[in-house]
């Protein structure tokens, strides 16, 4: 799930991303293009939900490839991102505008 809030003082969007409490995860962390997809430099806050949530600054007018990381071993994508785009690897990236 995404949630955005644009400041009005400058060309931020803070982007709320939460990877819902079904998928069985101990550890998840959001890897993507603001991150260079650096696998551990994001992690996320588990809830007392069971979901997974963190908020990032990013840039306004732009696109960002995101996928989560769960359990240092399993992709997930989020099914209610703006748009998706394959990836070389395997299926496809979750895709924020913002």
């Amino acid at each position: 799930m995404l949630k955005k809030q644009y400041l009005k003082s400058k060309p931020v969007c803070k982007v709320t991303f939460v990877l819902p409490e079904d998928i069985d995860a101990e550890t998840a962390h959001l890897v993507g293009d603001f991150n260079e997809w650096g696998e551990v430099e994001i992690p996320m806050k588990q809830l007392k939900s069971g979901e997974f949530k963190i908020t990032l600054p990013l840039e306004t007018n732009r696109e960002y490839q995101y996928r989560y990381l769960v359990n240092g071993e399993e992709w997930h994508n989020d099914w209610d991102a703006d748009k998706y785009v394959p990836n070389p690897f395997c299926c496809e990236n979750s895709v924020v505008v913002t």
